[in-house]
């Protein structure tokens, strides 16, 4: 049986391209969605040491602050050549503009200076953790994962961050020249959906919902 309390979720994000896929994959659901940026909730402090450790601290910032349960993502891009940078500061990476054409750019000349050129050297993951934190505590988490490589010049004009510059593996489309339906659509099926974020949402789904 569905869980009444989640029929108002907070999403604890003031990112405007999060909320909109986070709207997207609860619709079928039939969740009210609000967001902390919405609610005039402040950004915590991210200072986590991992992706699953800064989601649960925004989720529970979140449900403390709204007296609802809330659903934080924390996701980032890992790049192999860079150590797995820029990781956790991923969007630090694109600085308080959210400048994430310089951020592209930046990783660029990193592979660059490290003579990284060809597909098998610039391997690079996406990595999505999301926390569902309740008023009372209670907490569910899991973490999502797609594999590809970093293209250059990034390429498209969709999604959001970096998807311009990640090419999903076994695809010939980066991110940003897809859809949203194409990035994070759950396939009717029941099969694996494309994006990190949905993967992870596809398991809290499942939990939550029971599909």
């Amino acid at each position: 049986m569905r869980d009444p309390s989640l029929d108002r979720l907070v999403i604890a994000t003031h990112n405007a391209g999060k909320l909109a896929e986070f709207r997207e994959l609860l619709k079928p659901h039939g969740v009210t969605v609000l967001s902390a940026g919405e609610l005039g909730l402040p950004e915590p402090d991210e200072t986590g040491t991992t992706f699953a450790a800064n989601a649960r601290l925004k989720a529970q910032a979140a449900a403390q602050g709204a007296g609802l349960p809330a659903l934080a993502d924390d996701s980032g891009l890992c790049v192999e050549a860079l150590d797995g940078a820029p990781g956790l500061f991923s969007a630090r990476w694109a600085g308080p503009d959210k400048d994430f054409t310089g951020a592209m750019a930046r990783i660029e000349a990193l592979l660059a200076e490290r003579g990284a050129s060809t597909p098998d050297a610039r391997r690079a993951h996406f990595t999505a953790a999301l926390a569902l934190v309740w008023p009372d505590g209670r907490v569910e988490a899991v973490e999502g994962r797609v594999d590809g490589t970093i293209v250059t010049p990034p390429r498209g004009r969709q999604g959001f961050g970096y998807d311009p510059a990640f090419l999903p593996d076994g695809h010939d489309r980066t991110f940003g020249e897809m859809s949203s339906e194409e990035k994070h659509g759950l396939p009717a099926d029941g099969g694996e959906a494309l994006s990190h974020r949905a993967r992870a949402f596809q398991m809290l789904s499942r939990r939550l919902f029971g599909a």
